[in-house]
This record gives C-alpha cells, sequence and structure tokens, in this order.
C-alpha cells in the first residue's frame, strides 16, 4: 500500500468527519432553538416536524412507564389486600377461640364496621380498580 494515498485517504476522512460533526453540532443547535434566522419558512417547517415527532417519542415513553408503574402499584395493592384478609382472618380465628367479641377487633382507629353485619365474603373481595 502506497503511503501517500493512504495519508489522502485519511485526509478526506478527516474532511467528511469534520463536515459531519458540523451538521450534526447545527442541527442541534437549531434543536435547542438556537441559530434559527438562517433558516427559512421550509426549514422551520422541517424543524418543527422534527420536534413534534421527538416530543410524541417523549410522551410515548412517559405515559408507558406511568402505565407500568401504575399497574406495580396495583399489583402491590392487591398483594397488600390479601395479607390484610388473612391477617383479618387470623385475628378472627383466634377471637373466636378467646371467645372474644368481634367489636373490640377496632384498634388504632381501623373501622371495619361491625363484622356481625359486613358478609364475610364482602370483607375478603379483592381490591379492583375503577
Amino acid at each position: 500500500s502506497d503511503p501517500a494515498s493512504e495519508v489522502k485517504f485519511w485526509q478526506r476522512e478527516v474532511v467528511a468527519l469534520r463536515q459531519q460533526l458540523d451538521s450534526l453540532q447545527e442541527n442541534h443547535r437549531q434543536m435547542m432553538g438556537q441559530e434559527l434566522p438562517g433558516l427559512g419558512a421550509k426549514g422551520l417547517q422541517n424543524l418543527e416536524n422534527q420536534l413534534e415527532m421527538s416530543l410524541r417519542g417523549v410522551r410515548m415513553r412517559k405515559d408507558q412507564r406511568m402505565i407500568d408503574e401504575i399497574q406495580e402499584l396495583k399489583r402491590k395493592g392487591t398483594f397488600i389486600h390479601e395479607e390484610n384478609v388473612e391477617l383479618y382472618k387470623k385475628v378472627h380465628e383466634e377471637r373466636a377461640k378467646n371467645g372474644t367479641n368481634m367489636d373490640s377487633l377496632l384498634t388504632n382507629g381501623l373501622d371495619i364496621g361491625d363484622a356481625s353485619s359486613v358478609p364475610v365474603q364482602q370483607i375478603y373481595e379483592p381490591l379492583t380498580s375503577g
């Protein structure tokens, strides 16, 4: 391989990469709202379209992240509800063994109502989201 032709190749490569870098930097500045006076109506319209597409992508990603977080919170809420039902059953069984009235179950401001007036099935129903 000829060293002179290799040098010329790399010089052309450097020029092409510099041009690409300049173009990317100018595009970035325009996306950031800088250097807009140099754009005509068509250039501004193209920039607006690019920004709208980018914004749509950001919003879609944000929406998906929020949906995922909501689903995770619902899953955790269901798990906590199931734990509460199990604990309620255990306390109910212990109170029944000891002959204690369910009305005295209410502590720490937790009000599940008079257990005798609430159907057991209703107490154990899973949480539903609307």
